[in-house]
């Protein structure tokens, strides 16, 4: 015989808390006959059930007594009879529900069971046997039937995060052999991805245009502005519209879409001339470019122009022109590479070092690489150590380290390494750069 954990002698409790250990089920029993309230008690324990049985009379009292594995109910209450018990149970959240009814014929419990009741037993043909089978069958049916729910809402999330990723990490559209393009996407925090993003895009007429953009805060709002932006940014370049327009046209897609009006993106656009030998560069209150070395440098940020959406007043953004030798390579990143901070010091990396780390890892020229093209990473890696000065110490024991194919995330493993794990804040990169 299983316990049933009530006080004993005496009467059943009525509704209140009561403590159920690991492993005992939580049984309401909604009855307002004492007689038949006894009477399941008994039959639990002889089902050999483990259970903390908490009683209530009327349904109104059974309300506030949810918390519970499974509800055994009368369907002859005071305060409510028949179906409606069910039906009022079932839409303020109960667990599974037994109905216990006094009608021999099947008319009522089939009703019940149509309403969402788990099963029902006619009172006087009950056995201990048939109740403890009843009430297991309920609590494991209903527990199979979450675990199916949220599987369903993980496959519905996965789904969603995939078409999410696919719309933030595009596969860089590219023709020409004689450039190499690089691109990594690292989600900060807890893996989700955030608002950065970016995108390359080759016209017909051989201009390739790049672009990293960063859409303040963090969460899916943030994310799902990202995308918009992104693949507005691809049919804008696409439409063949002027490089020297699409940034107004992007901001009008930002300020219809944005859910706040302090919602702002700041961004980095690189436009290559179908020779090579020459690029503009338009940045809006986005971070420096870097002309990739040795030694690396910052691209000039003179023309720097506001960031999209913040109102302040007429302005367009202006270009500046970079000529580009032999061999060359620019790096377009976000700032989650210049937030991360140095490990144990709360030190910002900043330019400065990000310079030093993209030295250090740089490796040949594209003239001699044998990088086979557009690629796209998105995940985390790195190693942790302590912290030296960028130069010596940490990085100093990555040369010996087992060396990535890509610049791009040869950079993001130096940096995750002195930050001491994943960055806080998400990181975008690209790097466009000619193979002779």
């Amino acid at each position: 015989m299983g316990p049933v954990h009530e006080p004993v002698p005496g009467p059943l409790p009525t509704a209140r808390a009561v403590g159920a250990p690991e492993g005992v089920l939580r049984v309401l029993l909604v009855e307002d006959d004492e007689g038949d309230a006894v009477l399941v008690r008994e039959h639990l324990a002889d089902a050999g059930l483990d259970v903390a049985l908490v009683w209530a009379r009327t349904l109104d009292e059974a309300l506030g007594r949810l918390d519970a594995d499974c509800v055994l109910l009368d369907l002859g209450l005071p305060d409510a009879r028949g179906i409606d018990a069910v039906a009022r149970l079932l839409a303020a959240g109960s667990p599974p529900v037994v109905v216990l009814t006094g009608l021999t014929g099947t008319g009522a419990g089939l009703e019940a069971v149509a309403a969402g009741a788990q099963d029902y037993l006619v009172k006087q043909d009950v056995e201990p046997e048939a109740l403890g089978r009843a009430v297991r069958y309920a609590v494991q049916r209903r527990r199979w039937e979450t675990a199916e729910r949220e599987l369903f809402r993980s496959d519905v999330r996965a789904r969603e995060t995939l078409r999410l990723e696919r719309a933030l990490l595009p596969r860089p559209v590219l023709h020409d052999p004689d450039l190499v393009v690089e691109v990594a996407y690292r989600a900060g925090r807890d893996g989700v991805l955030g608002g950065d993003f970016y995108d390359v895009v080759e016209r017909p007429d051989g201009t390739v245009l790049a672009v990293v953009g960063d859409v303040c805060g963090h969460g899916p709002d943030e994310a799902a502005l990202g995308a918009t932006l992104r693949t507005a940014w691809r049919t804008l370049v696409l439409a063949d519209h002027a490089p020297g327009r699409l940034l107004a046209l992007l901001e009008r897609v930002l300020v219809s879409e944005r859910a706040d009006d302090a919602v702002f993106t700041t961004l980095a656009m690189l436009v290559v001339a179908p020779d090579r030998a020459g690029a503009d560069l338009y940045l809006a209150g986005h971070p420096a470019a870097l002309l990739v070395g040795p030694p690396a440098r910052t691209l000039p940020v003179a023309a720097r122009g506001r960031a999209l959406g913040l109102p302040l007043g007429a302005g367009g953004w202006d270009p500046v022109h970079v000529d580009l030798a032999a061999g060359w390579r620019v790096l377009l990143h976000t700032d989650g590479l210049l937030e991360a901070t140095l490990a144990g010091t709360g030190e910002r990396l900043g330019t400065e070092r990000l310079l030093e780390v993209v030295d250090r890892v740089a490796g040949p020229s594209p003239a001699s690489s044998a990088s086979s093209g557009p690629v796209g990473d998105v995940g985390s890696a790195g190693s942790v150590g302590s912290v030296g000065s960028v130069g010596h110490g940490l990085l100093d024991r990555l040369d010996g380290a087992p060396s990535r194919a890509h610049l791009v995330d040869r950079v993001v493993d130096a940096v995750q390494a002195l930050h001491g794990g994943p960055l806080v804040d998400d990181a975008a990169l690209v790097l466009v750069g000619r193979r002779r």
